[in-house]
């Protein structure tokens, strides 16, 4: 039986992917499911278990949209198919809520 530190929730949602690792990118994901302590998707391209991200959720059902910039680490990146979709899961380490004209790189640190 699998047990976790915390509560997941199955929501779909506007995931965009700014960074991974040293790498500039802009990359629009959805969720599958999303925690306090961290968020899961699904991807067709490859992430580097190990390495940084940057990532903004953005929460639906909000007018402006609130949007939720986050940094973390890669835990895992898997797929059931050779040519299937991976699923990656991220930690949440450090995040702030961000108006759409504070879009300003965060640093990301070692």
């Amino acid at each position: 039986m699998e047990q976790r530190r915390t509560q997941r929730y199955k929501l779909q949602l506007p995931l965009q992917i700014l960074q991974v690792g040293d790498a500039r990118v802009d990359r629009q994901e959805k969720t599958r499911d999303i925690s306090s302590g961290g968020v899961c998707f699904v991807s067709q391209d490859k992430v580097d278990v190990g390495g940084r991200i940057e990532y903004i959720i953005t929460l639906s059902g909000s007018n402006p949209p609130v949007r939720i910039r986050c940094l973390g680490k890669v835990l895992r990146s898997n797929t059931a198919a050779a040519d299937g979709p991976f699923e990656v899961a991220v930690t949440m380490e450090r995040y702030s809520f961000v108006r759409a004209d504070e879009m300003e790189p965060m640093p990301i640190s070692a």
